[in-house]
């Protein structure tokens, strides 16, 4: 009787929150059904939240996998909003969900065969673990960092004025050393990407759900700072792997994704720090913004950008600064 107890295999809550990517769900849910059904021990149930696409999203869905449950608010309700939406149908926070654990995933994301299964093994195996995301790459096989340090003033100098790229790649600015990850050990972290995140039920119901005052961006980063107040540990399990193609949904929309990039980090800042500290941001994002807007000019004026381009661009920084200077 123990044995067969043991076996149930781990239902797993799959929440995919997609925008004008048709043929990247597709791919991302291709990889997820035959993905589980491969893999001993997990079984899905998937949803995706449909963010008012326009390019027959939907209707694929519908078409090609009518086992998924979709979900269709009618309007582009974000990241945070679009996943809450999901979650809620599932019963969370107050009910009784019907999961052992929430695999949040992006539409350009594509889970690696095993990975269901390491991710789940690995939160079996670790009671205090409250989100453990993958190892990332991108579509040529190049390393993308998965995991960060919370956000400091230092990484929005860092971000504004890329010095030099040691620096980038450096603590100081947030990144754990890529020998951590080849390791092939599960390592602790601050936050882990939103790409792709593994989430224990239990941390839901005790921290609640997504902060929607992020529209988009920075989600991630609240909901593990939450978790990690709690008492949970947030885990990056390199054993486990998801080619990330990355920025699918937010390039659609370049400057108004930088503004709401920009919005969300500042509101992040008020809600964790003090006036002081938000007055050193802001001031830093005001000289970045004056700074990027010289470089997009000298860009253009070398023929390295359109008059178009300059143009989106000088009104993001525009909008940046407006941003800051409240």
């Amino acid at each position: 009787m123990g044995k067969e107890a043991t076996a149930r295999p781990k239902k797993i809550g799959v929440v995919i929150v997609s925008y004008n990517v048709k043929n990247y769900l597709r791919q991302a849910l291709t990889a997820v059904v035959k993905r589980a059904q491969k893999e001993e021990g997990v079984e899905v149930d998937i949803w995706v939240v449909d963010n008012a696409s326009s390019d027959g999203s939907p209707e694929m869905v519908r078409e090609k996998f009518p086992m998924v449950h979709l979900l269709e608010p009618g309007e582009n309700l974000g990241f945070a909003a679009g996943n809450n939406l999901a979650l809620r149908e599932m019963g969370f926070p107050d009910g009784d969900p019907d999961v052992d654990y929430v695999f949040l995933l992006n539409p350009d994301a594509l889970i690696n065969f095993g990975a269901l299964t390491t991710l789940t093994i690995f939160m079996e195996k670790h009671p205090d673990a409250g989100m453990v995301g993958p190892y990332l790459y991108y579509s040529d096989g190049i390393f993308q960092h998965a995991a960060f340090k919370f956000p400091d003033w230092k990484q929005v100098f860092l971000d504004l004025f890329p010095i030099n790229w040691r620096l980038q790649e450096s603590r100081l600015n947030g990144r754990y050393p890529r020998a951590l990850y080849q390791s092939g050990e599960p390592f602790k972290v601050d936050f882990i990407l939103g790409a792709a995140m593994m989430v224990r039920p239990e941390a839901i119901k005790q921290v609640g759900l997504l902060d929607e005052g992020y529209f988009m961006y920075v989600e991630e980063v609240d909901w593990c700072r939450r978790m990690r107040k709690a008492g949970w540990e947030i885990y990056l399990e390199p054993r486990a792997g998801v080619l990330h193609y990355g920025g699918k949904s937010t390039g659609q929309f370049l400057g108004r994704m930088y503004v709401a990039l920009w919005r969300s980090r500042l509101r992040y800042f008020e809600k964790y720090h003090g006036k002081a500290y938000n007055k050193l941001v802001r001031a830093i994002v005001l000289m970045g913004m004056g700074y990027q807007a010289r470089r997009a000019r000298a860009m253009a004026k070398q023929g390295k950008m359109t008059p178009e381009e300059l143009q989106e661009r000088l009104e993001a920084y525009k909008e940046v600064e407006k941003l800051a200077a409240i």
